[in-house]
């Protein structure tokens, strides 16, 4: 089944699909499989959100623009119907002002909207510093994929305040979809439903073990009948492209205790 809704554009804002330089595909002909899948299940355009400044992988600005400009040349020839953008996910740290200046650091689709990437435990403190930094230089940080945040996990209120704080988040579809497990899947949900996530995107790595589940965390929101928020979710993914304001919605605070201990 492909999702379609209405017509809207199908844009997934986060994935890995260039080649060889992070923990994504290791050869260029993984990476044109992987956007003939990504047609298949509805997909219009991709932003392209290589790590940036992670411990382990960093991708040169230079290489994302090569890599696009030479994958969107294979797709127009190969009459494929996808349109590619630049982007980053942008490790969390005090330096993103001054590497943002310096052209090392791609906003999503070279909007105002920036991929922001946590440590996978920890919410650090100066991450309301960072975010006040990124809106003062007029960038918008997006959080990306909160529910795999152990500390946002067991207190969802730590998303709350950074949302009330002026960022919003990007929620998997593979976390929607159950591929990280019942508990991760359940707690998605929640934060849809209490209007902490604004933004939807797969979060690709391969085919095999991180593939695209776009069109499969969609179907989930509409068995769960969060049709507004599928409209929403996939607005939202336009008003990046197009460099728009986000639809919002009143955030609400999710009981906590259910979550506690969630990865112990």
């Amino acid at each position: 089944m492909v999702y379609i809704l209405g017509g809207m554009s199908m844009i997934d804002i986060h994935t890995h699909i260039l080649w060889a330089v992070d923990d994504g595909p290791k050869q260029m002909e993984e990476t044109m499989q992987l956007l003939e899948q990504a047609v298949n299940e509805g997909i219009t355009e991709i932003i392209t959100t290589s790590h940036s400044f992670h411990p382990q992988y960093h991708v040169d600005y230079e290489t994302i623009n090569n890599q696009i400009q030479l994958l969107q040349y294979q797709l127009i020839k190969n009459n494929i119907p996808l349109t590619l953008h630049t982007g980053h996910e942008v490790r969390l740290s005090e330096n993103i002002i001054p590497l943002y200046k310096a052209k090392q650091i791609h906003t999503l689709a070279n909007s105002n909207y920036i991929l922001l990437e946590l440590p996978s435990h920890t919410v650090p403190h100066y991450t309301i510093n960072i975010i006040h930094e990124l809106l003062m230089e007029g960038l918008i940080p997006i959080i990306a994929h909160p529910e795999r945040n152990k500390a946002i996990a067991e207190r969802p209120i730590y998303l709350e305040r950074l949302i009330r704080e002026g960022a919003m988040a990007q929620i998997t579809a593979g976390s929607l979809a159950g591929h990280f497990g019942r508990t991760i899947q359940n707690l998605s949900l929640d934060l849809v439903k209490a209007n902490l996530v604004h933004t939807y995107g797969s979060d690709v790595h391969n085919l095999t073990s991180r593939p695209f589940l776009f069109d499969e965390g969609l179907c989930f929101l509409e068995k769960k009948k969060e049709l507004d928020a599928v409209e929403i979710l996939l607005e939202n993914n336009t008003r990046i492209v197009r460099n728009m304001p986000f639809i919002m919605q009143e955030p609400e605070e999710i009981e906590t205790t259910k979550w506690w201990n969630i990865f112990s």
